[in-house]
C-alpha cells in the first residue's frame, strides 16, 4: 500500500474510505511493531484492527536461537521488537531511524524478557543465506521469515500473519472465503495462501506472487487501488 517514497496516494486513501463507508472491517497486517503503525494507522484515517510483529518469541527459545546463529555465523547482530519500543545491539545497524530504539550491550541481555519479534542482520551473509540458516537452527521452536532488506524476522513457533488474521477473523465472525489480503514479500505468503482472496502487487518477491490468486498493479502504480475499485 505504500509507495516507494513511504506516502500514499490520494486515489488510495479514497478506495480505503469507501471500503469503510461500505461496513468491512480494514485491518493491518505488518512485521511492523505497534510504535511504527500507529501513525501510519492515524494518517489514513483508520481506527480498527492491526496485527502486529506476528507474535512472541519465548525467552528460552530466543536465547538458544541467538547461541545457535552467533556460533554458526560471527558477526550476527540482532534487534528486537516489543510493543512500546525496539531495543538492539550496538553492532547492528538499523536501516531507518526506529523510533525508541535503545542499545543495549547484549542480545541475551534483551532476550530475557519474551520479545514480540527477534530480527538478526549479518554484514557478509546474503538475506537468503542467513535466512536458510536461521531456518535450519530455529527447527520447529520458531518460525523464520523476511520483509525488509538484509533482514531476517523470527516469531514465535506457527505464528505467521495467517494465523494472527485468522484468529481476529474469528472474533470478527468474519468467513476465511469472504477475506481479501494484500502482500507482497514472503511474510505475506501465510496470509496470501489463507485469505478467501489473496492478491500480490506486480513487483511483489516472486514467492508471495506464486501464493497469490491474482496479481495487480505495483504499490507505485495503486495495485492495491484498483482492486478495491473493482469490488
Amino acid at each position: 500500500m505504500l509507495r516507494s517514497d513511504g506516502s500514499v496516494s490520494e486515489r488510495t486513501r479514497s478506495s480505503l474510505r469507501r471500503v469503510q463507508e461500505s461496513g468491512r472491517e480494514v485491518v493491518i497486517v505488518s512485521a511492523r511493531a505497534p510504535h511504527w503503525l500507529r501513525p501510519i494507522a492515524a494518517d489514513l484515517g483508520l481506527d480498527g484492527y492491526a496485527l502486529c510483529c506476528n507474535g512472541a518469541v519465548a525467552p528460552e527459545v530466543a536465547a538458544r536461537v541467538v547461541q545457535a546463529l552467533r556460533k554458526a555465523a560471527p558477526g550476527v547482530a540482532f534487534a528486537c521488537e516489543r510493543e512500546s519500543m525496539a531495543i538492539r545491539e550496538p553492532e547492528y545497524v538499523p536501516l531507518w531511524a526506529w523510533p525508541d530504539m535503545h542499545p543495549r550491550t547484549d542480545a541475551l541481555e534483551f532476550v530475557r524478557d519474551p520479545v514480540s519479534k527477534l530480527v538478526v542482520q549479518h554484514p557478509e551473509l546474503s538475506q537468503v543465506e542467513l535466512y536458510e540458516l536461521a531456518v535450519r537452527l530455529c527447527g520447529d521452536d520458531a518460525s523464520v521469515t523476511y520483509s525488509g532488506k538484509q533482514l531476517v524476522e523470527i516469531s514465535g513457533a506457527g505464528v505467521t500473519k495467517a494465523f494472527a488474521l485468522a484468529g481476529l477473523c474469528a472474533d470478527l465472525g468474519v468467513d476465511q472465503a469472504d477475506v481479501l489480503a494484500f502482500g507482497d514479500m514472503p511474510n505475506d505468503v501465510p496470509m496470501l495462501a489463507w485469505a478467501g482472496r489473496g492478491v500480490a502487487v506486480a513487483n511483489a518477491h516472486p514467492e508471495a506472487l506464486a501464493a497469490a490468486d491474482e496479481v495487480t498493479a505495483s504499490n507505485d502504480e495503486d495495485g492495491v487501488a484498483l482492486v478495491l475499485e473493482r469490488l
